[in-house]
């Protein structure tokens, strides 16, 4: 008994080591944010004992704290970057949705229906995930110049929508593999049509897969660099682009970078908190069988 008790504690005590040591870098992110400059370059570093200051903030997001509390000024120094992080949320947003929809459908057509060439075309959809984006990214910079899509939402979506398609057909195609066909079989004897069997039956069964599938999408479209930086001009930019306008030629302004990358966080932690409900689930399917 004694034994078992003090492997429990040794478990929960490496646990709490490892949560320590992947959040630490996190906390002391966050807590550059929050520094003077001087706390910044201090050595040994002040983890804990520094003067929290909201200047940071003032000048990336026009956020100040005051005897009034928290208040939202608009800002137009070159360090302002609200306008910036809203167009990373509709971009990573709209491109999520799009690809989720599209994924959905053609995923389920490759779990359920048997046509000529499926798996040919399975494979062809994860070859094109093998890709470099470097390789398209100056084809794809003409191709936005002839239509006008430089520098708009639509353009952004598209191309992070386009991105993201390969990895999410393939996810949603796993998770509708693991739900049983027995159970289309059974409403198509039963009169329902294929479409019907899939926006009412499959389609609920599968919501924690939808959930785990926006979740990456969503991540990999916040955090996505070369076609945010290629497509873009001025007038549009993603956090990951405007991240490198902090370095400057008298140096880098560590603690205005670090209150927008804290800040950044935010939009896909509350993303994933919505779908937290259905996401363990969509992480877990297919380990256990019928």
């Amino acid at each position: 008994m004694n034994g078992s008790v003090s492997a429990r504690m040794l478990r929960t005590i490496a646990a709490w080591v490892v949560v320590a040591i992947f959040f630490f870098p996190i906390y002391y992110w966050t807590s550059v944010a929050f520094k003077h400059g001087n706390d910044i370059f201090n050595r040994p570093p002040k983890l804990f004992a520094f003067t929290p200051t909201f200047d940071n903030f003032q000048k990336v997001f026009g956020i100040s704290l005051g005897s009034g509390g928290i208040t939202v000024t608009p800002g137009g120094g070159n360090f302002y970057m609200a306008p910036r992080v809203w167009d990373s949320i509709v971009i990573a947003t709209l491109s999520t949705v799009l690809a989720v929809a599209i994924a959905t459908l053609a995923a389920y057509a490759l779990s359920r229906m048997n046509f000529r060439g499926r798996h040919s075309f399975v494979g062809w959809v994860l070859s094109t995930r093998m890709m470099p984006p470097v390789a398209v990214a100056v084809p794809m910079f003409f191709i936005y110049k002839n239509f006008g899509l430089i520098d708009t939402y639509t353009g952004m979506v598209l191309i992070h929508a386009l991105m993201n398609l390969p990895l999410a057909v393939l996810l949603m195609k796993s998770f509708f593999d693991d739900i049983p066909s027995e159970i289309d079989e059974s409403a198509i004897v039963d009169g329902a049509s294929r479409f019907m069997i899939f926006r009412r039956i499959v389609l609920p069964m599968a919501k924690g897969g939808i959930a785990a599938t926006a979740v990456l999408c969503f991540i990999f479209s916040w955090t996505e660099f070369l076609f945010a930086l290629t497509l873009t001009t001025t007038s549009l930019k993603t956090v990951p682009v405007v991240s490198s306008t902090f370095v400057t030629s008298i140096g880098t302004a560590w603690g205005n970078m670090a209150a927008l990358g804290a800040a950044s966080i935010i939009p896909a932690f509350i993303f994933i908190l919505l779908v937290q409900k259905h996401l363990v689930r969509g992480l877990t399917m297919g380990s256990l069988k019928q």
